[in-house]
């Protein structure tokens, strides 16, 4: 895929080694946005609160990143881009910058070099996998179940969710195609190295909704990342999808009667942009934040809070016990061999090309 060029040449900026800008100005104010609960909080600890205390400057919270791609079009659009730095997955962040709505970031020149020498492009490897993605973490969305409401027989595999027979209940499922699509195609019979090829076809893409449309009645549709661990921290479904890290902190953290399905785990890859758009202060300072919550500790401490493993391959010998519960992070991770048995490659560049296609027949699917 070919990127769009969005770094302007007009753009004051220098950025060295120690981050120094033409101007000397930089915003004492700045709107981060992300995805809420238990991971923004792992970002708060971890980033904002070090930044703000080293730098003093003012951080807003924006839990807006599941409709990001929607918003920052209308803000580009409407010439007012109120927010300066964002967390996407990598599908949208392709996405932003084939669209001109992120900036174009050079690594080696913008970011900090690793603790151990290693250059920014080296210390990242294939996870920087788009001209505007700066990468923080990777994760999986996967299933967590009530151990009180799957009898003795807890589930073991992923099409345990169309399975109502053997456990009747609701489940929770993002409102999105991603992750549904291929966990239906997988269920429905469809070798694991062949979902995108049959995904990309229009048959294919009705073979998944039909498979979904199996327990579509049992299904409480999600949006936010917290949906699904209060749904069950609540009773009110018996399984459902989110984010590992989610379920690290429901189940952890806050002691409740839920288990953890790492079966067909989808894994992704979840980092900022920065818009275009920002006045030279404001970008200034976006890239300063980035810079420094992207380095080779910062990395590390952020998998103190929640379970989700650092980007940096500098970052993961410092991974060690979680900041409060002293237990050692790694075989919460989902990149422990343990739990990536059987795992699911997300294919961040078939959504990037496919998503707004598949998603308005998903969502014309929703409300038949």
């Amino acid at each position: 895929m070919k990127l769009t060029k969005t770094l302007m040449a007009s753009t004051a900026i220098t950025v060295a080694a120690g981050m120094s800008f033409a101007d000397g100005h930089m915003a004492d104010e700045m709107t981060i946005v992300s995805w809420g609960g238990a991971y923004s909080s792992s970002q708060q600890n971890a980033y904002h609160n070090p930044y703000a205390e080293q730098t003093g400057v003012k951080i807003i919270n924006d839990e807006s990143s599941a409709e990001a791609v929607s918003k920052l079009r209308a803000m580009s659009e409407a010439g007012n881009v109120t927010w300066d730095v964002v967390d996407v997955v990598a599908s949208d962040a392709l996405r932003l910058c084939d669209e001109g709505l992120a900036m174009e970031i050079d690594a080696d020149e913008m970011l900090a070099d690793g603790d151990d020498g290693s250059k920014a492009s080296d210390d990242f490897g294939d996870l920087l996998v788009g001209d505007c993605f700066i990468p923080q973490i990777v994760y999986s969305t996967t299933v967590g179940y009530r151990t009180d409401l799957v009898g003795d027989t807890p589930p073991t595999e992923i099409c345990a969710l169309f399975d109502t027979d053997t456990y009747p209940g609701k489940r929770a499922l993002e409102k999105r195609p991603i992750g549904n699509m291929e966990w239906a195609l997988l269920c429905d019979g469809v070798a694991k190295d062949e979902i995108y090829d049959v995904l990309e076809t229009e048959d294919g893409q009705q073979k998944a909704l039909d498979k979904l449309a199996t327990i579509k009645d049992d299904v409480i549709w999600w949006s936010a990342g917290a949906d699904t661990p209060q749904l069950l921290a609540d009773g009110e479904v018996v399984m459902g999808s989110t984010y590992n890290g989610r379920l690290f902190s429901l189940i952890v953290e806050q002691n409740q009667p839920v288990g953890m399905l790492w079966d067909a785990q989808v894994f992704d890859l979840d980092g900022w942009i920065i818009p275009t758009g920002l006045s030279d202060e404001r970008q200034a300072r976006a890239l300063d934040y980035v810079k420094f919550a992207t380095d080779t500790q910062r990395l590390a401490d952020q998998a103190k809070y929640i379970s989700y493993g650092p980007a940096r391959k500098s970052s993961a010998p410092l991974v060690g016990k979680h900041a409060e519960l002293g237990i050692e992070m790694a075989p919460h991770m989902p990149t422990d061999p343990e739990n990536a048995k059987n795992t699911f490659l997300y294919n961040y560049e078939f959504w990037a090309d496919y998503r707004d296609d598949i998603d308005a027949k998903f969502q014309a699917w929703l409300v038949k």
